[in-house]
């Protein structure tokens, strides 16, 4: 069975269309509807319902899915292991928001330039929908808060950044009174079931800060935004790209002691390893503060 033919019929599955996956796999539509009816001979069986302009999975196509993309895998892994030095092949990356934002761009760049031949597919979520898809095997690798519980043996974790606490605000205010105003003000509260955000709410019980919650949100860039706009105060933790227009950052009193931990997350034996190392190696440069 020929891999181009399983890699044809995942992207059409993914892209919804014949058109789709043919520009996503340079090829002419012919030419992908004939990799997909070779398939359906060589299989004996319907692989996709067809219509005026989409198509969709049959459920023989979505029985053999996983197994297709775990050839793909495998097949990917021969390829690098015969490579030599230089990462190739597809890695999916799993990451939050703020690590797609902040420390990404660098390793995409740094990517480019030094391993060419590596192709990055980038998948967002939340920290605990990253970790599920990872203990999945839908991912290689996932950045993201690191869990406030133990890992399986199966899973290695790198912490690569730590992000103090800091008080979002646009008022001017010295570090001491920042739980008195937060207490009488509208606060945008770190939602307090993701990872990050229950660190946030830690402190906050600690500190005896009690504010009128304005929402719960999780998504840090926009919480700033909000902040930015006069609708509330926020504690966050001091992520890359953290911006400073429009609102004052300031340190809260013990806002280190909760600091969210940032870890590159991948399984303890990767058939990817070449590829991973580079790309957590690239991450960890990234992740330094300026200067550092």
């Amino acid at each position: 069975m020929d891999t181009r033919f399983l890699r044809s019929l995942i992207a059409v599955v993914e892209t919804g269309s014949i058109a789709g996956a043919a520009r996503r796999e340079k090829l002419t539509a012919a030419a992908l509807s004939q990799r997909i009816q070779a398939l359906e001979r060589e299989l004996d069986c319907t692989l996709l319902a067809r219509g005026a302009h989409t198509v969709r999975p049959t459920e023989p196509c979505l029985a053999l899915l996983p197994r297709a993309r775990a050839i793909l895998r495998e097949s990917e892994a021969l390829r690098a292991d015969v490579a030599g030095e230089e990462p190739t092949g597809e890695l999916r990356i799993g990451a939050i928001s703020t690590a797609l934002t902040g420390l990404l761009p660098a390793t995409i760049r740094d990517a480019a330039a030094r391993a060419p031949r590596l192709r990055l597919r980038l998948v967002p979520g939340s920290s605990s929908t990253l970790l599920e898809s990872l203990i999945a095997g839908d991912l290689d690798m996932a950045i993201l808060v690191e869990p406030p519980f133990a890992l399986p043996k199966t899973l290695a974790s790198t912490r690569i950044r730590s992000e103090p606490l800091v008080y979002m605000t646009r008022d001017e205010l010295p570090p001491e009174a920042i739980a008195r105003h937060a207490s009488n003000h509208p606060f945008i509260r770190y939602e307090p079931s993701s990872f990050g955000g229950r660190l946030v709410a830690r402190y906050m019980a600690d500190m005896g800060i009690a504010p009128p919650i304005l929402c719960d949100l999780d998504a840090l860039e926009a919480i700033a935004l909000l902040v930015a706009e006069g609708l509330g105060n926020a504690l966050v933790p001091a992520w890359a790209g953290l911006p400073g227009e429009g609102v004052t950052l300031l340190a809260p009193p013990s806002g280190a002691a909760y600091a969210r931990h940032i870890v590159v997350i991948e399984p303890s034996l990767s058939g990817r390893r070449r590829a991973a190392d580079f790309i957590r190696a690239s991450l960890t440069q990234a992740a330094r503060p300026a200067g550092a």
